[in-house]
C-alpha cells in the first residue's frame, strides 16, 4: 500500500512542476514515505532522516537552495510532532490519510520563518473523493487501493490507529481507477487493502457487493489481463471470492491468508476472533475449488506468552499447509497496542531461535513449490529487466519470480510463455516457448 501511495504522491506533485529524480543529492523535495508495522522501520525513518539533513545542507552549501523535506505514511500519523521534535530539520509530517494535502502543504513552506506544517488528521471526506489526479506513469503492473483501515483490533497491530477504521472505496471510483491505469499502459492490476476481501460497496445492480462481484466487473475490461489481491483475513473469506478463483481466468491462482500463529491459545491473546480449524477448513475448500492455487501466509513469532508448546503447534500447522511462500517475523513490541503491555513478554533469544526454525521450514516449502514448476508452460508478464545482460524478470500466476534471457528487443509489457528449466528458493528460471 505504501508503493500505492507513493505513485499517488508523484501524481500530485507532477502537475506543480516536478518530477522524479534519481538523486536526492539535488532534490527540490524529498518525502520519506514510512511504515510504522515493525520497531525497525521506526528505528530506520529517523536514521534516513539524518542522512536526508545532510544531503539538504550539503545541497544549500553548494547553491543556496532549500530542500524541503516531508514524513509521510504511518510513522507519521503514529509519531506526529515527535518527529518535528527529533528531526526539526522536517518541514511537513502528513499521515497516510491527509497526503492529498501534499500540494497545499508545500505551497505554505516558509525557508524563512521554518515553519512546521503537521497534517494527520482523518478527513471528513474520504481522501480517495480528493485524489482526482492524473495517472501519469506506471508499469506494466500496479497497484490500486480499494480497501484501507481495519475494525478487527488485533492485539498486536496498528493499523487501526494509523489507518483508520475500515473504508471502501465505491466500485465506480475502483473501476474509474482502474480504467485510466489501464490507459497508462497496465496490464496487471493488484486490488489493496488491509483487509482487502473486507471490501464492500453498492453494485451496479443496487445490492451490496463483496470483493468477488468487484473482480467480476473489473475482468470485464479487454486490456486488463491479470488480477490479483492482498491482504486477505479469514474472517472475510467468502464463498463466492473462492468461486472467482475457479471462474475467472484473469484472477490469479494466488491467496494470501495470514495465519499468524498455530496455536488457539496465542490467536485469543491477539484477538484474532478465528481459530486454526477455521483456517484449514478455508484452505480445504479453496484447493477443493482451485488445485493448482499458491497459498502464502505470515507468522508472527514469539508473540507476549508463547511457550514452547505453542509454537510446537505452529510448526505443525506449516508442515500440515505447506505453503508455497510466506512472511515470517519475530513478534515487535508497538507502542499503543495491548500487547505491547503484557508481561509476559517472550526473550529474544527465544525468538531468534524460533523464528530461524520456522523459517527454514518455510524456505524449504517454498522452494519444493517453485520446483513443481520444472517442465511446465507458464503465462508471465514481463515486468522489467533482470541484473544480467539480456535478462528479464516476470511473475507466475502464482506468484513466483520468474528469470529467462532474450537477446532481441524490448519486451517489457510483453505476455509470453515460458518453459521452465530451473528452480531456485526464491525464483524460477526459463525459455520463451
Amino acid at each position: 500500500m505504501n508503493f500505492y501511495d507513493s505513485e499517488k504522491m508523484v501524481d500530485l506533485l507532477k502537475p506543480l512542476g516536478y518530477e522524479l529524480h534519481n538523486d536526492g543529492d539535488d532534490a527540490d523535495i524529498i518525502v520519506l514515505n514510512t511504515c510504522h508495522i515493525r520497531e525497525k522501520a521506526v528505528e530506520k525513518t529517523y536514521s534516513e532522516l539524518g542522512r536526508i539533513r545532510d544531503q539538504a545542507n550539503l545541497r544549500k552549501e553548494k547553491t543556496g537552495k532549500k530542500t524541503i523535506i516531508a514524513v509521510a505514511g504511518c510513522v507519521a500519523q503514529a509519531e506526529g510532532d515527535q518527529i518535528m521534535k527529533r528531526s526539526p530539520w522536517v518541514d511537513i509530517v502528513v499521515g497516510p490519510q491527509s497526503y492529498q494535502n501534499l500540494p497545499e502543504l508545500i505551497s505554505k513552506v516558509d525557508p524563512i520563518e521554518k515553519n512546521k506544517l503537521i497534517s494527520i488528521d482523518f478527513p471528513v471526506i474520504p481522501k480517495f473523493d480528493q485524489l482526482k489526479s492524473k495517472i501519469t506513469q506506471r508499469g506494466p503492473s500496479a497497484f490500486l487501493t480499494i480497501q484501507e483501515g481495519c475494525d478487527k483490533f488485533c492485539s498486536f497491530c496498528v493499523v487501526p490507529y494509523t489507518r483508520g477504521s475500515e473504508y471502501s472505496r465505491s466500485i465506480y471510483s475502483i473501476i474509474d481507477e482502474a480504467k485510466k491505469l489501464i490507459d497508462a499502459g497496465v496490464k496487471e492490476i493488484t486490488l489493496l487493502g488491509q483487509n482487502v476481501n473486507a471490501w464492500s460497496s453498492k453494485g451496479k445492480d443496487g445490492k451490496v457487493w463483496r470483493l468477488g462481484s468487484l473482480i467480476k466487473e473489473l475482468a470485464k475490461i479487454n486490456e486488463l489481463q491479470f488480477i490479483r489481491y492482498t491482504t486477505s483475513h479469514p474472517l472475510d473469506m467468502d464463498l463466492e471470492l473462492i468461486e472467482a478463483h475457479r471462474d475467472i481466468e484473469k484472477l490469479m491462482p494466488y491467496l494470501h491468508l495470514p495465519l499468524q500463529s498455530g496455536s488457539d491459545n496465542i490467536l485469543k491473546l491477539m484477538n484474532r476472533k478465528h481459530k486454526v480449524d477455521d483456517y484449514l477448513k478455508i484452505i480445504e475448500k479453496v484447493r477443493n475449488y482451485i488445485p493448482n492455487i499458491a497459498i502464502s501466509g505470515d507468522f508472527i513469532i514469539g508473540f507476549p506468552g508463547e511457550t514452547d508448546k505453542d509454537h510446537d503447534a505452529t510448526i505443525k500447522i506449516i508442515k500440515e499447509v505447506k505453503f508455497s511462500q510466506a512472511y515470517s517475523f519475530k513478534y515487535s513490541v508497538r507502542p499503543g497496542t495491548p500487547a505491547a503491555v503484557f508481561f509476559n513478554q517472550v526473550d529474544e533469544q527465544i525468538k531468534s531461535s524460533r523464528l530461524q526454525e520456522v523459517q527454514n521450514i518455510l524456505r524449504e516449502q517454498q522452494f519444493e513449490f517453485n520446483k513443481k514448476s520444472i517442465n511446465s508452460v507458464i503465462k508471465v508478464l514481463i515486468l522489467k529487466n533482470g541484473k544480467k545482460v539480456n535478462q528479464y524478470l516476470g511473475r507466475s500466476p502464482q506468484n513466483q519470480s520468474v528469470y529467462f534471457n532474450h537477446e532481441k528487443e524490448n519486451l517489457i509489457g510483453s505476455i509470453i510463455n515460458v518453459k521452465v528449466s530451473e528452480a531456485f528458493q526464491n525464483s524460477i528460471s526459463g525459455s520463451i516457448v
